[in-house]
């Protein structure tokens, strides 16, 4: 059987880089060599394309992080690539840059095609998760896993996201948008509407990021403006919530296309006051607890509606959707929706599958049938009038 040949982009302009690098690891570790051919594409964080000389193999942030700091060049080298927007042979044009002579000239520039059967974007954040590279592969009419165009770009604006589940019925905590021009404006307005809207301790957090990178827990007036100007450093638009008392955070993992299916729900027990980016990746004390804790009923509900989101934002391939329980009352909220989860082997995405009997390799192997099951329906579709 012909070897699909897969390629797998990782890196990425975005403060989830590092997450991306080790997301990467695992799938590289995970494919079948007898089934796929994979190819190793780097997006370094000036947004270059790079045919990598060696794939990442760092097993967690917390690694690729001392990586780079001990030895930068482990994670460099290779050809510049580009991708062109326009369905072709070519899904890569390789560029080999080499001077002429020892007088310093550019020298020859020459060019080499790489076809790709499949590609697996392994990036978090923007300019990965955002419905960029997606309208990218799209144009391109290259079969890519996860999900399309809109739902990417409405599940990273976590504003927007909010908007689509509560039309679903989906119970979400009181919130609140602002835009950064309108805190450097009207900052006494800001504070009184958040004030007004919203109780202490509340959650200030980029409504276009992930890894919870720029979030932070706001237990009093003194501790706002500071959160708002960090949250603001990263994003546009900044989205102010309600924390959820005795929270739990319950988590799900759903997969497929036009019928999709949710796994065991899990829970996170974070090692700090909530889940943040050191919790989740630097100091590896929080724990998890999957299957959750969770009465039958609940765990179904949490599935159920598990579903109903991923649909709600019009999902593909894959999601990660998570939840917030309030510990002493049972009242489930919906948080949000990830269309590119973390992906190593310890991820809570694969060890949720894991424990509702899909292991890794099987499904790495699930996700590339979806992606060319979603490209072939694509590619039916009718593109002219005559």
């Amino acid at each position: 059987m012909k070897r699909l040949r897969i390629g797998v982009i990782y890196g990425g302009r975005s403060g989830e880089h590092e997450v991306s690098l080790a997301s990467a690891a695992s799938v590289f570790a995970a494919l079948d060599r007898h089934r796929y051919d994979p190819v190793a594409i780097r997006i370094e964080k000036d947004g270059r394309w790079v045919l990598a000389d060696r794939p990442p193999s760092a097993a967690s942030a917390a690694d690729v992080i001392a990586q780079m700091q001990s030895d930068a060049s482990r994670l460099r080298g290779g050809k510049e690539v580009f991708l062109p927007a326009r369905p072709g042979e070519e899904t890569l044009l390789v560029v080999d840059r080499r001077k002429d002579g020892d007088d310093g000239d550019a020298g020859m520039i020459s060019l080499a095609a790489l076809k790709l059967d499949v590609i697996f974007p392994v990036l978090h954040g923007p300019y990965g998760e955002d419905g960029t590279i997606q309208g990218l592969l799209e144009m391109a009419g290259v079969p890519f896993v996860g999900c399309g165009v809109l739902a990417s770009a409405v599940a990273m604006d976590k504003a927007m996201m909010k908007v689509l589940f509560a039309a679903r019925g989906l119970r979400l905590a009181p919130w609140i948008t602002v835009t950064r021009r309108e805190w450097i404006d009207t900052p006494d307005a800001v504070r009184a509407r958040i004030e007004k809207t919203l109780p202490y301790p509340i959650f200030v957090k980029p409504a276009n990021l992930g890894s919870s990178v720029g979030i932070s827990k706001v237990h009093d007036r003194s501790e706002l403006d500071q959160a708002i100007h960090l949250a603001a450093e990263f994003d546009r638009k900044v989205v102010v919530e309600a924390a959820v008392p005795h929270a739990r955070e319950i988590e799900c993992g759903v997969t497929g296309n036009d019928l999709p299916e949710a796994s065991l729900p899990g829970e996170i027990v974070p090692s700090n006051e909530f889940y943040d980016y050191d919790a989740k990746y630097v100091s590896g004390k929080s724990r998890t607890v999957i299957p959750a804790e969770l009465a039958p009923a609940l765990a179904a509900e949490v599935r159920r509606q598990a579903v109903v989101a991923f649909q709600a934002v019009e999902g593909s391939g894959l999601a990660r959707v998570d939840f917030l329980l309030n510990g002493e009352t049972g009242d489930l909220f919906i948080n949000e929706v990830n269309t590119l989860p973390g992906f190593t082997t310890i991820s809570m995405f694969s060890q949720m599958w894991r424990a509702s009997g899909v292991d890794y390799p099987a499904l790495v192997d699930r996700l590339v049938a979806l992606a060319l099951e979603r490209h072939a329906e694509r590619q039916s579709l009718r593109t002219d009038l005559y």
